[in-house]
């Protein structure tokens, strides 16, 4: 495939992002540590649907606006990279800080679509999930990159999303699971800091 190097950076920004604890990860940590695991996968799904929707909406508006206008790539790439630059920023202040990141207190009990609902809507009226999905977007896409290309990335993240929130579900719904991820959680921020900052870095000085 012509575009995988792109793909590949795409798809592996997205999958070490999920390491980087959000509003997302932490709904589906404390769901299934205070709740139950059912309900953290309920919350899940919602969350990986609403990544879906974030990832079909930005890929139909960059590829139309590359389109339309080549030279607006240029833009999306100065915005994506230094939105990228960000992230390793917070990943590395994360990994500086000796303070727990997992809060479990506040989730009330709740049909198991209601917890899915409320992941599409954390998802959904996240803030920060357009500038996420334009650096991703970014990362893959080029003024020649075929539709395809898109479309690729869109069912790739949808289903690393799916597995990844998953996941964590499963997993942060046993005590042993819990312990080792905050005995590692500072190792994991520092290697995602790297990961950013180089993935910002060739973003920001790429010509295509």
């Amino acid at each position: 495939m012509e575009h995988f190097t792109e793909i590949s950076l795409a798809f592996g920004a997205f999958a070490l992002g999920m390491f980087s604890p959000g509003p997302n990860i932490l709904s589906v940590v404390g769901t299934s540590m205070a709740v139950s695991r059912k309900a953290g996968i309920a919350l899940a799904l919602g969350i990986s649907a609403g990544s879906f929707l974030w990832a079909s909406m930005t890929a139909i508006g960059l590829t139309a606006l590359i389109a339309a206008y080549a030279s607006v790539l240029t833009v999306i790439k100065i915005v994506g990279g230094l939105y990228l630059l960000w992230l390793a920023f917070k990943a590395f202040r994360s990994a500086a800080s000796t303070k727990p990141i997992i809060d479990v207190g506040g989730l009330a009990a709740r049909s198991l679509s209601m917890y899915f609902l409320r992941g599409l809507t954390v998802q959904m009226t996240n803030p920060k999930a357009a500038l996420t999905w334009i650096a991703i977007m970014s990362l893959g896409l080029g003024h020649s990159a075929p539709s395809s290309t898109a479309l690729v990335i869109v069912l790739g993240t949808t289903i690393l999303s799916v597995v990844g929130h998953l996941a964590y579900a499963v997993a942060f719904s046993t005590k042993r699971v819990v312990t080792t991820y905050d005995r590692a959680r500072r190792w994991i921020d520092a290697g995602l800091g790297v990961f950013f900052t180089f993935a910002g870095i060739k973003l920001l000085t790429s010509r295509a």
